[in-house]
């Protein structure tokens, strides 16, 4: 077969690009409405009135109060507000516990371990070979001395999706047994444009997003505080964001994630049903062509995310090969890609170091098409036999 494809971009779960619509959106705030929201006059109040509308479209997507959007410069930054926020003013050998999942990303591990320093204790939960949480350890993890929970929506190695209401409510029957408060968190930043995400009906307390994940631009994210939670800021200042986030807003950028999840959610529907297609036309043609290839995405996971394994062939010269056919993807989060670290979520999850060290993740977007899936499996079954000789 011959193809004629110059690129194929893969690798959405990493970043996506500003689509038009979202650029076109943001424009008129570089250059003709770039007042300062804080100031008083006509041109900054076009500003301000710019970011009240985005935060309005991003709770009516997540079904929350406009008051309960906090814009952040991302996901790292809003999952780092939400553990530090909670967890730093005050710490008591009553509550001094945080329970977090075994596949979470850095942004929630490496938190959580830094609160280690002033006293707190951070229990994994471990997940099945499916990725999903191992629900009775979870439920034995919660004690009296559980202060807040962190769990991942939707993982952004494997894909796996996991039932947060059923969490939330097993930690809401918890608070009632113990009379405690207990904070629920969910890193939802793989979730936005591909699963429908109610924080009403979750019930959690505070849920992250980052833009660059649903094509808007890098930089912004926010995150949802339900309306009762007070959190400690990380930045103090002008007490901007409701004193939860000072600085200056990023006005062309706000502008731009409002938007950029309006699209998203209303083509989130198209979204499943063509990457669930390019999926699964890249996994039933590339096993033909290669049988020994271990897939390690979850089957009812995100529709876009295939994460595989050759065995005797490590990730990076497949990607290396790859590339030079003008194929774009990556090994385990693009957070970690200059490791050579097995990936953490795949050993949780119980895959062999060796096996694990050679994963590589493809994820997909409405733009991909099934000749550029073909062209991939050509392509990945050429470089893995110039790398077998």
């Amino acid at each position: 077969m011959t193809f004629e494809i110059d690129q194929v971009y893969c690798d959405n779960a990493a970043t996506t690009p500003v689509s038009s619509e979202v650029l076109d959106e943001m424009i008129p705030f570089f250059t003709e409405s770039f007042g300062n929201p804080s100031s008083l006059y006509m041109l900054s109040q076009d500003s301000k009135s710019a970011i009240e509308f985005s935060r309005d479209k991003i709770s009516k997507v997540l079904n929350s109060n406009s008051s309960e959007i906090t814009f952040t410069s991302g996901g790292t930054e809003s999952n780092n507000l939400a553990l530090k926020g909670i967890c730093l003013p005050e710490i008591t050998e009553n509550q001094n516990e945080i329970i977090i999942s075994s596949i979470e990303h850095h942004a929630v591990i490496h938190p959580a371990e830094q609160l280690k320093n002033i006293g707190y204790k951070v229990r994994y939960c471990p997940v099945d070979q499916n990725g999903c949480i191992k629900i009775e350890e979870f439920r034995n993890l919660i004690t009296t001395k559980t202060k807040f929970v962190s769990i991942m929506f939707a993982n952004n190695e494997i894909g796996s999706i996991q039932n947060i209401k059923y969490l939330v409510e097993i930690v809401r029957e918890k608070e009632k047994e113990f009379n405690k408060k207990i904070y629920f968190h969910t890193d939802a930043v793989q979730a936005v444009g591909k699963i429908k995400i109610n924080v009403k009906d979750l019930g959690v307390d505070l849920l992250s997003i980052s833009g660059h994940k649903f094509n808007a631009p890098k930089g912004i994210g926010a995150l949802y505080i339900q309306e009762e939670i007070i959190v400690e800021p990380l930045l103090d200042g002008g007490g901007q964001e409701r004193q939860n986030r000072s600085g200056t807003e990023n006005v062309p950028s706000i502008v731009g994630l409002g938007k950029a999840i309006e699209i998203a959610e209303s083509k989130r529907e198209n979204f499943y049903n063509h990457t669930q297609e390019l999926s699964e036309r890249f996994i039933d043609s590339i096993i033909e062509k290669i049988p020994d290839l271990v897939i390690h995405s979850t089957k009812n996971g995100l529709s876009n995310i295939v994460n595989f394994s050759i065995p005797n062939i490590q990730g990076e010269p497949i990607l290396i090969g790859l590339d030079f056919k003008g194929i774009m993807a990556s090994s385990g989060s693009a957070c970690s890609t200059a490791s050579v670290e097995p990936s953490h979520v795949l050993l949780a999850k119980g895959v062999d170091e060796k096996l694990a060290l050679g994963s590589v993740r493809l994820s997909f977007s409405i733009l991909n098409t099934l000749e550029e899936i073909d062209y991939i499996v050509e392509s990945l079954y050429e470089v893995c036999e110039d790398l077998k000789n």
